[in-house]
């Protein structure tokens, strides 16, 4: 199975940016999509960006307009870019493949440690 690691988060004050990456062990070029997601101490997990084979992106309403998804699939890498940060961002980043079945998009590889992000006020 592909195994994914996460990297690039950090402490960072708020509107500042930072740019995450998803390192794959195999190919993610067959892949449906790949998807950010980020849990916060409490709280469950939930998808932040998501980009499809073809390219199309979207965003929860939260991050729309400040995270910019993107996938190298010559690198087997995908990546998150993060603007205008704000302390409600603070949580653990994971990256997933998903699936689309049942009409919803479903994550199936197995999770990675995930890299924290910590936005200070």
């Amino acid at each position: 199975q592909v195994q994914l690691v996460e990297s690039g988060g950090g402490l960072v004050q708020a509107g500042g940016s930072l740019r995450l990456s998803c390192a794959a062990s195999g190919s993610i070029l067959r892949m449906d999509a790949m998807g950010w997601y980020r849990q916060a101490p409490g709280k469950q997990r939930d998808v932040v960006a998501r980009i499809t084979r073809d390219g199309s992106t979207n965003y929860a309403s939260s991050v729309k307009g400040r995270f910019t998804i993107s996938r190298d699939n010559a690198k087997n890498t995908m990546y998150l870019q993060m603007n205008s940060l704000k302390p409600e961002d603070t949580a653990v980043y994971y990256c997933n493949a998903d699936l689309f079945t049942g009409g919803i998009w479903v994550p199936f590889l197995n999770w990675g440690q995930g890299t924290q992000v910590t936005v200070s006020s």
